[in-house]
């Protein structure tokens, strides 16, 4: 359905299944404008946060803040370091069920941001979005790891490609961020606030990744896994320096519920080959597609 000014919005399909997906990404200045007036002094009132690393995001053009995940709680403390901090306005990407919530959907459309529809076949759907974003100038925010950390001392896990892939295919550097606290707020697996005592979130942004071995290479698995890693890697040792402390050699793989070294399996819990069988042709596609995290 066309809004009238070129924007095509989400409608209902013949079979009712699944929502047709906007064509163009686009957004609202005055409602974004109308989000910064109403949401940053509330966090500011009800979060200590301590930031840095502000000389590391560029001011203008597209760029990808890639943090590590917590709780729920990340997001608005992400979208105030974005925005407050760093005067870039965040776009995210949002499971499609909170866009299907009266309102709320509306204004997320608003804020431009980007829904997410998971296993409905359209996965590439909100990349292609996001790279709209991205050749538009605007802050798009990936969480590599898809979701919050089963790691049990709470450091990056394994991430997924789609930070990785958005980043080849627009030449947008990434930015990453590392940020602890926010499970002090809402801790994974709960639904109750703890706000007061109040909490301080700190966060910090490091120089973009150097994903420059990697230009010009097809976006096959091997490409896409070794420039995500380098991604993990920088996330992890920015969060090494917040919490003073030494992170896990090996980072925790969720497909597998654990490190690969400690189950005694190789990458991504696959077993150890013998060593008599042929490698894998390493130009294979990756079968994970890159979707990215949602907020």
């Amino acid at each position: 359905m066309s809004t009238g000014n070129g924007e095509v919005v989400q409608g209902t399909p013949p079979d009712g299944n699944q929502p047709t997906a906007r064509r163009e990404w686009s957004y609202s200045r005055g409602w974004r404008l109308f989000s910064r007036i109403i949401l940053h002094p509330g966090l500011r009132a009800l979060i200590r946060f301590k930031m840095s690393g502000k000389e590391n995001i560029p001011k203008t053009g597209g760029l990808i803040l890639a943090p590590n995940h917590l709780s729920y709680a990340d997001w608005p403390t992400i979208a105030l370091f974005s925005d407050g901090y760093a005067h870039r306005y965040p776009v995210f990407m949002i499971k499609s069920g909170i866009f299907e919530v009266k309102v709320v959907g509306w204004l997320l459309y608003k804020f431009g941001q980007l829904p997410v529809y998971r296993g409905r076949g359209d996965a590439g759907l909100v990349l292609k979005q996001a790279e709209q974003a991205l050749r538009k100038g605007d802050s798009v925010i990936v969480y590599p790891e898809g979701t919050a950390s089963r790691d049990p001392d709470l450091w990056p896990m394994v991430g997924k490609t789609g930070a990785a892939r958005l980043a080849l295919t627009t030449g947008a550097p990434v930015i990453p961020i590392a940020h602890w606290g926010a499970q002090d707020i809402l801790p994974y697996g709960t639904k109750k606030l703890h706000l007061f005592p109040r909490k301080t979130v700190r966060m910090v942004a490091g120089p973009p990744v150097d994903l420059s071995a990697y230009a010009g290479q097809r976006l096959g698995a091997s490409t896409l896994q070794a420039a995500t890693a380098d991604i993990m890697a920088a996330i992890t040792a920015l969060l090494a320096t917040i919490r003073q402390e030494t992170p896990p050699a090996v980072p925790w793989d969720p497909d597998v519920g654990g490190r690969p070294a400690e189950l005694d399996r190789t990458d991504r819990g696959a077993p150890a080959p013998d060593p008599g069988t042929p490698a894998s042709d390493p130009g294979t596609p990756a079968s994970d597609p890159g979707t990215p995290a949602s907020a």
